[in-house]
């Protein structure tokens, strides 16, 4: 049996585990629903939810979601967008779907060597007369260049637009991260920092009652009153046994940060500075949320393959994240050359997501890190 190799008896260990608050919390939140019978269509916890993120996330404005994705759709959605989106290929499928399904032209611009985002040093060569709204994204909560991308959407008179499913509850120099740009989308999925099981949110960092207007309509089928349908909307609801976990959860959120703070700490300690592995360079000016543990592993001394093969055969579930870039999709490589963004490429071909959660003990981080270093 090598180093660190899992004994029969030992559990498996995924990339993520959802943080839950103790049970008798939610429970008594479930009866209060049982006897109000109101189990969606912005009740009571829905309302109180989106008031408390509201303040905790430092926004002028928010609105809640079904998921990220519907949330990210319907906000592309709301401002009558025409023409290509500038974005990044480096990320989770859902923000290229969301601008083709408004049917959008994704146009992809490589991403920094830095921290993974999106690279504005490259990004003006991309803006034509066609662009019509710049959607980056807060990887692995790296925040992006926020001040020059604000700039770009001023000098061009284009909505800039975050994907900031990954940067749950960061600041960048004091300021919640939901703050920056024209909007921001936020996710709440399970395997998320915070999570409501499946949810999302759409937050401003000014007010704009008019697109929040019109973000309310497209969640709610259009509808404004029982005799007013005003615009062809969709369900994109969340309903009141999420909100009541997101309550939950979010009474707890300092402690699930803390915990993840804790193994984060723990992977830098031992994996940092080891030739052939690289972490993604801390920002000074960010409280980081600590959602993900993403490594490089290049040179001859570390395969990320063959890590990723290793760490699987004991049981350990990493994951290559993001592998392979969006532009090299079964789905969109044929309109797309990932070449043209050799950054993002090399990198997707070197990253791997440790396990990283609040309850993960620090001797199976220890081991992790054992089986990671190995020599083969």
């Amino acid at each position: 049996m090598s180093a660190g190799q899992r004994k029969p008896e030992e559990a498996v260990i995924n990339v993520t585990r959802a943080s839950l608050p103790p049970i008798e919390e939610y429970q008594a939140m479930l009866r209060e629903i049982w006897e109000s019978a109101q189990l969606t269509n912005m009740g009571r916890y829905h309302e109180e939810l989106r008031e408390r993120l509201r303040r905790y996330l430092g926004v002028e404005e928010l609105e809640l979601f079904v998921n990220g994705h519907s949330a990210l759709e319907l906000l592309l959605q709301a401002f009558s967008l025409k023409g290509e989106v500038i974005t990044t290929p480096f990320t989770f499928a859902s923000t290229t779907h969301a601008i083709v399904r408004n049917g959008l032209k994704p146009v992809f611009c490589d991403i920094s060597e830095k921290n993974y985002t999106i690279d504005v040093e490259k990004l003006p060569e991309k803006i034509t007369e066609n662009t019509c709204a710049i959607l980056p994204v807060h990887v692995y909560g790296n925040i992006c260049a926020v001040h020059k991308l604000s700039e770009m959407g001023r000098k061009y008179h284009i909505p800039v637009i975050y994907d900031a499913a990954h940067a749950f509850g960061e600041s960048y120099e004091g300021r919640g991260v939901g703050s920056y740009g024209d909007a921001s989308m936020f996710s709440f999925h399970a395997t998320k920092v915070f999570h409501t099981i499946e949810g999302g949110a759409v937050s401003l960092g000014r007010r704009d009652p008019e697109l929040m207007e019109r973000l309310y309509e497209l969640k709610n089928f259009g509808i404004l009153g029982q005799e007013e349908v005003a615009s062809v909307g969709a369900n994109g609801k969340m309903n009141e046994f999420s909100a009541a976990m997101g309550l939950c959860n979010l009474n707890h959120i300092s402690e699930y940060i803390e915990g993840r703070k804790r193994v984060f700490e723990r992977y830098r300690e031992i994996l940092s500075g080891r030739r052939g592995i690289l972490f993604p360079e801390p920002d000074p000016d960010t409280k980081s949320n600590y959602a993900y543990l993403p490594v490089r592993f290049f040179k001859a001394s570390y395969s990320r393959d063959a890590i990723f093969e290793r760490l699987g055969k004991n049981g350990i579930h990493a994951r290559k994240y993001f592998y392979p870039c969006v532009n090299a999709y079964r789905c969109y490589r044929e309109q797309y050359d990932e070449r043209e963004t050799p950054v993002a490429g090399r990198i997707s071909r070197e990253i791997l997501t440790l396990p990283i959660y609040p309850g993960l003990p620090l001797e199976e981080v220890d081991r992790i890190c054992r089986i990671v270093l190995e020599e083969r």
